[in-house]
């Protein structure tokens, strides 16, 4: 915007497979916004457990690991993401099978979910962002301007992550 006033948070919520992340990615590249994926935020530092050899079941060492992990997202020219890890470029290896498969215990760790919660409300604060997640509109950010609960139907939802799984 270029009024003076500060560009709006809005904030995408829904189930897997839903086509949030897709919603998303359209409205922020259209506005000329951040997209803040935040699933990938959680896979960046599944993979990097995964590289230390910390089970996901190790809840101390991944909350430890979340403290000094730099996960950051930029803005690619199609309005998507690439995701670094302490600066490396992770965005391809995050989809993998073997994160996939830990990812949502590792993001089941409160701390560890505390200390991403914080940096995704840090990387909203000045506006201009569209996050999309779990929880996003009533937990993370609750005080967004605009919230949209993304949906379909089971069987779209279904046929959506059969489609991601195969890609």
């Amino acid at each position: 915007m270029t009024d003076g006033t500060r560009e709006l948070v809005i904030a995408m919520d829904g189930p897997a497979g839903a086509g949030k992340s897709t919603v998303a990615r359209i409205v922020a590249n259209r506005l000329g916004y951040l997209y803040i994926d935040t699933g990938a935020m959680y896979r960046a530092l599944a993979l990097k457990a995964l590289r230390l050899g910390i089970p996901e079941t190790d809840a101390e060492a991944l909350a430890a690991l979340a403290e000094t992990t730099r996960v950051e997202l930029q803005r690619t020219p199609d309005g998507g993401n690439r995701v670094l890890l302490d600066g490396e470029d992770v965005t391809a290896e995050i989809r993998s099978p073997a994160v996939s498969a830990i990812v949502s215990q590792v993001s089941a760790v409160p701390r560890l979910r505390q200390r991403l919660i914080e940096v995704q409300r840090a990387m909203a604060r000045s506006g201009g962002v569209v996050m999309d997640g779990r929880d996003i509109g009533s937990y993370v950010l609750p005080d967004a301007d605009r919230k949209f609960y993304i949906t379909a139907s089971l069987e779209e939802r279904a046929r959506r992550r059969l489609a991601q799984l195969r890609a």
